[in-house]
């Protein structure tokens, strides 16, 4: 079983955080379909067949498709990849793109599952972000999905925002149990180089929220989620039962995943590879059937490594036969070697006796943790 991404790369305008690739200009987006059409004929032998258990059309910002190119999408997918029947097909959307009639396309086309760039529920926090949605269209957009039984909703949630409070992340958190939002991803927020954002802090006109603030809107996600019935299943991630993400599970878990569009990765089980971060080398890579893909064949210490990054990050943990059968016993000696003053520290646990998972105060320093049973 395997994956699909399909990177959308336009956005209406910029948020203030992102540094995902996209394009501004959207009068691009009938080429862009059409050359991701031809880029499914060029690479569908890539995964060699294996039949598609998810796709998760993300971006960039994947509901400024119209209709009309989301079914010419979606006839390609039908043509050039065999599909699962119980397939999770997942597309972002931005709140303010959502309407009745778009969601009885999105049903239409098999898509069973949305996820909302909500980032917050209180309007200066999206002015701050440069959101283009307001706080009454993002609650208006869930409910229309759940009116149209569109029900496997995620929201994005952000915080740690310059000058915010314990009580704007508490009301955040609310408004998405409130609502009855069985997925949620929060992230905090960073200041990545070359966003606008970055620019602000080096201007000295925004200051980040200080580590004990970090911390503590970190803890109050956890436990007012978990209060609420949402398992905590990855870093970032909750759910109610039955609500797990299909597709990021699958990449946490190291299964394969073609990765079609600008920017996108992709993943066959032995080497990685990405595509250019530029619509226009993408474009011209189609047109001349040189694709603009770079490769990154994988080492026995890189697939280790890799495989503690991704698994450790997830309530199933590092499972030592698993490390033994796929790396050897060296490495996995290593690693519980590594692991043993954290299990001493009880920042990480044994469960039954061959399963390294964090604890829930091994989640706050999850990244030592990882570092340090990485093979250098």
């Amino acid at each position: 079983m395997a994956g699909l991404y399909i990177h959308v790369p336009f956005c209406k305008k910029r948020c203030l955080y992102c540094d995902f690739y996209s394009n501004t200009d959207t009068t691009l987006k009938e080429a862009y379909v059409r050359a991701l059409v031809r880029e499914m004929e060029l690479r569908k032998t890539y995964l060699k067949g294996e039949e598609l258990k998810t796709i998760y059309i993300g971006g960039g910002t994947p509901s400024l498709l119209s209709p009309l190119e989301l079914e010419t999408l979606f006839d390609a997918i039908h043509r050039h990849f065999r599909l699962a029947d119980d397939m999770e097909i997942t597309l972002e959307a931005n709140p303010d793109d959502i309407n009745e009639e778009y969601v009885q396309t999105l049903r239409s086309l098999t898509v069973n599952r949305i996820s909302m760039g909500v980032q917050s529920f209180d309007e200066e926090d999206l002015r701050f972000l440069n959101r283009r949605h307001t706080r009454m269209q993002a609650i208006h957009a869930v409910k229309i999905c759940q009116e149209a039984h569109l029900y496997n909703i995620s929201i994005d949630l952000i915080y740690g925002l310059p000058g915010q409070t314990l009580e704007k992340w508490k009301y955040n958190l609310a408004e998405a149990i409130r609502l009855d939002i069985p997925h949620l991803s929060a992230y905090h927020l960073i200041y990545e180089e070359g966003t606008p954002l970055y620019r602000l802090l080096e201007a000295g006109r925004v200051t980040p929220v200080s580590e004990e603030a970090s911390l503590l809107f970190f803890r109050t996600l956890i436990d007012t989620l978990s209060s609420a019935g949402y398992e905590h299943y990855e870093i970032s991630n909750f759910a109610r039962p039955g609500h797990y993400a299909r597709h990021n599970s699958a990449y946490w878990q190291g299964g394969k995943y073609l990765g079609l569009g600008p920017s996108a990765h992709s993943y066959d089980g032995g080497e990685r590879e990405w595509n250019a971060s530029s619509l226009s080398a993408w474009m011209e890579g189609i047109r001349s059937e040189k694709l603009a893909i770079q490769q990154e064949p994988l080492d026995m210490d890189t697939r280790y490594n890799d495989y503690i990054v991704t698994r450790l990050r997830t309530k199933w943990g590092i499972r030592l036969p698993e490390i033994t059968s796929l790396f050897g016993e060296a490495r996995a000696a290593y690693c519980l070697r590594m692991a043993k003053k954290y299990l001493e520290q009880g920042m990480l646990i044994l469960r039954e006796g061959d399963t390294l998972a964090l604890s829930r105060e091994g989640i706050f320093i999850s990244d030592g943790i990882m570092s340090d049973l990485l093979f250098v």
